[in-house]
């Protein structure tokens, strides 16, 4: 049997976590074909998207980005044909992994050879298998066989880990849940992020969503509070029905009241006949209370009555009517300390965090904020018209270091504003554009400073590019391993890599000999390759 073929039906076989499976894929048809870079894309955005599920010789950034089949023609062409799909050097169709792929270090390189195949599930089209290459002629003829001959191994491994989700969301959800996971899987990729703090927050809604409990999100402004309000929302029983946001800070004084509970004809001066509230439009679903510590005083007494019995009453009727809705609240203040200063009401506060939620900001997701800057960046590509764009390691460096006191959204702005510069300045579209760190334009102000007695940056090593690099390399997986007591799985969370690649680059770099202990590294951080 062909060694490949063995590796790939022993990970079939082997009882392996959905995301380890399908990494352990990707890595070793890369390391089989002998290429730059494998990535794994499923179809989503009901069929108008690829979203990368594992990629292998690709930047940090690739799995948060999404590929509108629309923009890249060669994933388009894969898709279009059951068979295996040939780019090679002299093609006129850009690659959508341009300057992505990290074979050679930081060099903004075009792909020269590309092919893929597309993947059927129950005889349906599920995604794409991609391969690249920097060195022309390296997918030959044989080549292209082999990989229509693993076809339907990878076909198997993507249908197993289908099946393994599948189980999982049985046995954890109810059928209430249930029957609306079709909108919730189909939605999973709005969310971006691997960290330890974003997989926490997910477990936490995924515990709460199905109960019929007021949940109150609290987090700083730019987190994405209405993101996870709205996931909470899909995977509640409640997902067939509406889901009604308010913003309570843009409510005025005078009409909160009726826009939250309606009011009869007559009520007031220019209410010429009966309209429903926010409340009667959500019923049977969720209303979303954001920034619910902007509401007067007024109007919260008459929102915990509607908490307490389930009813609302119209401004100006005389009968209350029942309402059936689940209210999810947010805010960016203290409430408690509105509570003691009396700017909130206590029994309110009380009722609305029966299950509070914090959101972490993004200075604690650690990496994530580089799979988000992914996501960005393909959306200004698209947006700009631009071949490629991506980051430069410097660049990367800087988003990782940045304590981000805006959260997502100002990531988000300072990409779109730094394309745009790059742009403004006569990047071609037809290039590889690369963003600077001068480009991100980062407030000073806020950026982080070495605290007192902090070690200085070692000198630069002497010798070539590739030397240099490498030493840079030793020196940040020195410090992680001493940051986190010589443990390796989570050294690599900390460098933003995974567990299987960081050993790789170790005994690569000369730091981690096959089986040797962490412990009995003895190669000094600036040493130059051999």
């Amino acid at each position: 049997m062909n060694p490949v073929h063995a590796l790939l039906l022993a990970d079939l076989a082997a009882d392996l976590p959905v995301a380890v499976r399908s990494q352990r894929l990707v890595e070793t048809l890369r390391l089989h074909f002998g290429c730059g870079a494998v990535a794994l894309l499923r179809l989503d955005g009901e069929g108008e998207l690829l979203r990368p599920v594992a990629v292998d010789g690709l930047t940090s950034d690739a799995l948060g980005r999404r590929f509108a089949i629309k923009e890249h023609p060669r994933l388009a062409a894969i898709l279009q044909r059951r068979e295996v799909t040939c780019f090679h050097h002299d093609s006129g169709l850009p690659d959508p992994y341009d300057g992505l792929v990290i074979e050679r270090a930081g060099e903004p390189l075009h792909v020269h050879d590309c092919m893929g195949v597309a993947l059927d599930l129950e005889g349906q089209r599920w995604g794409v298998l991609t391969l690249d290459a920097l060195t022309v002629g390296t997918f030959d003829e044989a080549m292209q066989l082999e990989l229509a001959q693993l076809q339907p191994l990878v076909e198997a491994a993507v249908r197993v880990s289908r099946l393994e989700l599948a189980l999982r969301a049985a046995a954890q959800q109810s059928a209430g849940a249930l029957a609306a996971g079709g909108a919730a899987s189909r939605e999973e990729g709005e969310i971006v992020g691997q960290s330890e703090a974003i997989a926490h927050l997910l477990h936490e809604l995924q515990v709460v969503a199905d109960s019929e409990l007021p949940v109150l999100l609290l987090g700083e402004t730019g987190v994405g509070k209405e993101l996870f309000a709205h996931r909470l929302h899909r995977l509640s029983r409640r997902a067939r029905g509406p889901m009604v946001h308010v913003n309570c800070a843009a409510l005025p004084e005078s009409l909160a009241e009726s826009e939250l509970f309606g009011h009869v004809r007559g009520a007031f001066s220019g209410a010429v006949g009966d309209r429903p509230g926010r409340f009667e439009a959500a019923e049977g679903g969720t209303l979303f209370l954001d920034e619910v510590g902007e509401l007067p005083l007024a109007i919260q007494a008459k929102l915990l009555r509607t908490l307490q019995n389930g009813e609302i009453q119209r401004l100006g009727a005389d009968q209350p009517r029942k309402v059936n809705v689940r209210v999810i609240a947010a805010t960016n203040r203290s409430l408690r300390e509105q509570v003691r200063d009396g700017a909130f009401r206590a029994d309110l506060y009380h009722r609305l965090s029966v299950y509070p939620i914090p959101i972490p900001p993004l200075r604690e997701r650690g990496s994530d904020v580089l799979l988000l800057a992914g996501r960005f960046l393909e959306l200004n590509r698209a947006r700009l018209g631009l071949r490629s764009l991506r980051l430069s390691a410097a660049a990367e460096e800087a988003l990782r270091s940045y304590p981000w006191p805006g959260n997502v959204r100002e990531l988000e702005h300072v990409i779109s504003r730094a394309a745009l510069k790059a742009v403004s300045r006569g990047a071609a579209r037809t290039d590889i554009v690369t963003l600077a760190p001068e480009l991100l334009d980062l407030d000073p102000s806020v950026l982080p400073s070495a605290p007192p007695g902090a070690a200085p940056l070692p000198p630069a090593a002497a010798g070539s590019l590739r030397q240099q690099v490498e030493a840079c390399q030793r020196q940040a997986i020195h410090e992680a391993l001493a940051a986190h007591q010589g443990h390796w799985a989570a050294a690599a969370r900390a460098l933003g890599l995974d567990a299987s690649n960081l050993h790789k680059l170790a005994r690569r770099l000369g730091l981690k000999a096959a089986g040797r202990p962490a412990a009995t590294i003895t190669t000094p951080p600036t040493a130059a390759a051999s």
